[in-house]
């Protein structure tokens, strides 16, 4: 095997990887929403509007668990828990930036999405 097609399949893996945690809806939006500093749950439920307790809480998790996110508690009292980007977190900013301008200028709603959402 060549060294170069090896490495596009690191390149399509990672990629893949990537989408695993990316391609999840709200993963973007609550990392965006990350992006002017650490957050409670509750602020973040409404930074990110729609979102069930539920789903924002596995997300939340999951996002940790990926270690795109920190999760600290400070005992209090009260308790509060604040959740805030890691470095690797951080890094994602600018891609995600990036991928709203590129599927603005790139990518249209299908006509039967937009008359649904209208």
């Amino acid at each position: 095997m060549e060294v170069g097609h090896q490495d596009a399949h690191a390149c399509d893996a990672a990629v893949s990887l990537a989408f695993t945690i990316l391609g999840k809806r709200w993963n973007g939006m609550i990392i965006d929403g990350l992006g002017g500093g650490p957050l409670s749950f509750a602020a973040l439920r409404r930074t990110v509007t729609g979102i069930s307790d539920a789903v924002l809480s596995d997300r939340l998790s999951e996002l940790t668990e990926a270690s795109l996110l920190s999760r600290d508690v400070d005992p209090g009292p009260p308790v509060t828990v604040t959740y805030a980007l890691t470095p690797g977190g951080e890094q994602l900013l600018p891609v995600l930036e990036q991928l709203g301008q590129w599927a603005s200028r790139n990518l249209t709603v299908p006509q039967h999405k937009a008359r649904a959402s209208a």
